[in-house]
């Protein structure tokens, strides 16, 4: 496969998987019951590999190593915080004023990746224009 169709994968993935966390996290957060479901607690892991496994095919076609490309590791790091905070926005266990602020701040990670990966600047929406 080429670049291109491998590039277009992964955004189809980013896409699919940032609906589906905005779905999950609504509805989890109004009780809904279809959250608590086999699909819902599956999908978003193979939507979540296809992305993974994308994302490291591109580094590696490119040549990329976050080691050397500051944009990149700022990426990963932000991955890593949007799914701590996923983590706590999903789990009904917890009390919901502090699923709500771990869904809002996902929300807000997941921004700062995507300017991330626009700008190639590690400052993300943090940048200056």
């Amino acid at each position: 496969m080429d670049y291109f169709a491998i590039k277009l994968i992964h955004q189809g993935a980013v896409t699919l998987s940032i609906i589906g966390f905005i779905a999950r996290g609504a509805a989890s957060l109004t009780g809904a019951a279809w959250v608590r479901g086999r699909t819902a607690r599956t999908l978003p892991h193979v939507v979540d590999t296809v992305l993974l496994a994308s994302a490291l095919t591109l580094a590696w076609m490119l040549r990329l190593n976050p080691l050397t490309t500051p944009w990149l590791a700022a990426k990963i790091a932000g991955l890593l915080v949007y799914i701590a905070l996923g983590m706590v926005a999903l789990k009904p266990a917890r009390p919901r004023g502090v699923r709500v602020a771990a869904y809002a701040a996902a929300l807000l990670v997941f921004a700062q990746i995507v300017a991330t990966a626009f700008t190639k600047n590690p400052l993300g929406l943090l940048a200056p224009p």
